[in-house]
């Protein structure tokens, strides 16, 4: 017998769809239905709360700008909230992946004051002796409450290592595991898209994105899961003087086809107007201390909003209170350094 069912034939009357929804209201588990928070203050309000279920943000900028920074930051903020998180990192390893966490979370409960990524490496790696990891955060330098404040939310993070053959489907395999544990549908957090694992057959740069983008965002809707996907940048895009756009996301018109939210990230330095920098303030050399990260795309709401955060690398974290730009920014300088 054929299956008829909505679920096999992926066709849904919205009759059906309104009283699932509703039953769903009325069970005590009803996070999976609205935004997840960034915990970044004003995005989450120009995002309508956060990231969606179902929804996939790109986030770009050049190297060293801290888009893995703050996909961790995000994801921190769902297992703070209960969520489970699968973090596909291509880039770094999962002890690095941890040392980051450590840091940033001493940040934000401590401040400036907090240990920095430099110590916390010290700590986990540096004397090679045979002390716990409770031990090595209670002596001096340390920082006991970090450690205790993380680490029941950690069950919920999960990491996969990707490599040169991590497809969509060994993905939608480790999210089916989490699933399995009775964790929830995870936030998925993609570190970087473009190492996805693609059909031999795929050649061009922009066949294959288009491929990767949609299989992501068929994801997303098929576990009605947020999905946070870190995108590398083509040559124009890091370009000295440049503001990075959308367009320069390797991919990029298959990319910002499939998205519902684009966010680029900028060092502000190099994106502020030339005024500002001569004539408009006693010290320039402190647009240094922040990025700018840019509403490219809504698809909930407005776009083309310019967002700053204050970095502070040193503890891995950005601070989580930000602001509009009040600064004329340009998409090229007229002069470089």
């Amino acid at each position: 017998m054929t299956n008829t069912t909505p679920e096999a034939t992926g066709l849904y009357r919205l009759s059906e769809v309104l009283a699932a929804t509703d039953a769903r209201l009325g069970e005590e588990d009803v996070a999976g239905l609205g935004p997840w928070a960034t915990g970044f203050d004003p995005l989450d309000g120009h995002l309508a709360g956060g990231l969606r279920p179902g929804e996939l943000t790109l986030l770009g900028g050049p190297q060293g700008l801290g888009k893995t920074t703050f996909a961790l930051q995000v994801a921190r903020t769902a297992i703070a909230a209960g969520h489970a998180v699968l973090y596909v990192s291509f880039e770094h390893g999962a002890v690095n992946l941890l040392e980051r966490l450590l840091a940033a979370e001493s940040g934000e409960l401590a401040g400036d004051h907090g240990v920095s990524l430099k110590a916390v490496r010290a700590l986990l790696e540096g004397d090679r002796s045979a002390a716990s990891l409770q031990e090595k955060f209670t002596r001096p330098g340390g920082s006991a409450h970090t450690l205790a404040a993380i680490t029941a939310d950690l069950e919920r993070l999960h990491v996969l290592r990707g490599g040169p053959t991590t497809d969509i489907a060994a993905i939608t395999a480790a999210i089916d595991t989490i699933l399995a544990r009775g964790q929830g549908a995870p936030l998925v957090v993609i570190d970087y898209l473009q190492k996805i694992a693609a059909p031999a057959s795929l050649l061009e740069e922009e066949t294959r994105m288009s491929f990767v983008a949609g299989a992501i965002k068929d994801l997303a809707l098929a576990f009605s899961v947020p999905v946070l996907a870190i995108s590398a940048s083509d040559a124009a895009g890091i370009a000295e003087g440049a503001r990075m756009r959308t367009q320069n996301l390797r991919g990029a018109s298959a990319l910002a086809y499939e998205a519902d939210v684009v966010l680029v990230l900028n060092e502000k330095y190099d994106v502020v107007a030339r005024h500002h920098l001569v004539y408009g303030s006693a010290n320039p050399e402190r647009f240094h201390l922040y990025a700018v990260m840019s509403i490219e795309k809504n698809r909930g709401g407005r776009a083309g909003i310019d967002l700053e955060f204050r970095k502070r690398f040193d503890q891995a974290m950005f601070e989580r209170e930000g602001q509009v730009v009040a600064e004329q920014l340009i998409d090229s300088r007229i002069f470089v350094e």
